[in-house]
């Protein structure tokens, strides 16, 4: 099978429809383009959705993160501790607050942080713990909300790939001291660029208000409403982290077919785990035991043993058979700004390493079709045929 044979299987397509069309054509005949109502609506609707008390749109799942640190307090020289098994994000905000990034390795099995690796790495400095909900399966939220209000810390969740995740009887967004989600285009739910935190923490959402919109002091963009007053206070320096009407009523678009895009996801990995899970040469991701998985990714790893070529062969031969997949990620402690400045060393992380050196993303979208579907599971099959020890 070629590429000129068919028609190429993006790594993803987001579900934009005629609704998506017309809320943001409502929007642009309203004349209220940036913050605004539209704004307040999604914020509210999202925190319906997931049970949880506040939530605050912003410009991205990196505002969010940045905005959570600010909030919990998080001065210059703190300890922060996250997997280096994440996007160069979630590093990148505790460095911008001035605090220190400390890395440790995940589970084998899930690339969640691995709630031990945390014990160890805590020291009299450690103030806030970020696990990153892979793949969208939960992390185990219970041992590490027990490790935080044993030593008082902060748990800040950069659930970025978990909407919507469940864990046990509630969803991720619901559970630790502030949850982070992305709306990027490859995501869940989009709105082209957009994040979302949530809390039930009334200071700290007052907190992440004020500082996401300059440090306004309160409800800075009514200022040009009718309900507004050209007369405000700057209280702190704050940032411009707001979410735009425009993206909000896509956002909003989005939100009333989660679920539904949810179940064609899965759908997409039902069908990928029952046709591969019978091949020796790659290994299909597990379902979680604790919650249920939003399908945001479908990582496989590759099995050297039963394989003779390395994984970065695999995503070639995919993409001449017209495949689009990813890698999710490059370590952060592989990087290089990451061994200058924290003495990182590859053999640091060895359950990181070793699946990034053995995994990629397969497609998985709400609009994939049976035959898109069937062209990644077939492709695959040739490549444990054609290359299978």
């Amino acid at each position: 099978m070629s590429v000129l044979e068919s028609q190429v299987v993006p790594f993803h397509r987001a579900l934009i429809e005629q609704e998506e069309i017309d809320a943001v054509l409502d929007v642009l005949n309203s004349g209220w383009l940036t913050t605004g109502p539209k704004t307040h609506e999604f914020e509210v609707a999202f925190a319906r959705y997931l049970g949880a008390s506040h939530a605050l749109a912003v410009s991205s799942c990196t505002a969010a993160l940045e905005l959570a640190l600010a909030a919990i307090g998080i001065q210059e020289g703190d300890e922060i501790i996250l997997p280096t098994m994440t996007f160069a994000a979630t590093g990148e905000v505790i460095l911008h607050l001035k605090a220190v990034p400390v890395l440790v390795d995940c589970e084998s099995s899930t690339m969640h942080i691995a709630a031990d690796e945390v014990e160890r790495a805590i020291t009299r400095r450690t103030r806030a713990i970020i696990p990153v909900h892979y793949a969208g399966a939960p992390c185990d939220m219970d041992r590490l909300l027990e490790i935080g209000n044993r030593k008082d810390l902060r748990v800040i969740e950069d659930a970025a790939h978990a909407l919507p995740t469940g864990y046990k009887n509630r969803l991720i967004g619901t559970l630790g001291d502030i949850t982070c989600f992305s709306f990027y285009a490859t995501k869940t739910l989009t709105t082209g660029e957009g994040g979302m935190a949530t809390t039930e923490h009334e200071d700290y959402a007052e907190r992440m208000r004020i500082l996401s919109l300059h440090g306004i002091s309160k409800d800075a963009w009514k200022r040009y409403s009718a309900q507004g007053t050209w007369r405000y206070d700057i209280i702190e320096a704050g940032y411009k982290f707001n979410l735009t009407d425009m993206q909000a009523a896509l956002g909003l678009a989005q939100l009333a077919k989660c679920d539904a895009m949810c179940e064609r996801r899965a759908a997409v990995a039902r069908r990928y785990t029952e046709s591969l899970k019978s091949l020796d040469a790659f290994e299909v991701p597990r379902l979680p035991g604790n919650g249920t998985h939003s399908w945001h990714l479908y990582p496989i790893r590759i099995n050297p043993p039963a394989l003779r070529i390395h994984r970065d062969r695999v995503i070639e031969e995919l993409k001449q058979k017209g495949i689009g997949t990813s890698v999710h990620f490059i370590p952060l402690h592989l990087h290089s700004f990451y061994r200058t400045h924290f003495k990182c060393y590859a053999g640091q992380f060895p359950n990181a390493e070793r699946f990034a050196e053995q995994a990629l993303s397969l497609p998985i979208f709400p609009s994939m079709t049976k035959d898109d579907v069937d062209r990644v599971i077939e492709s695959l099959q040739e490549i444990a045929r054609d290359f299978g020890r």
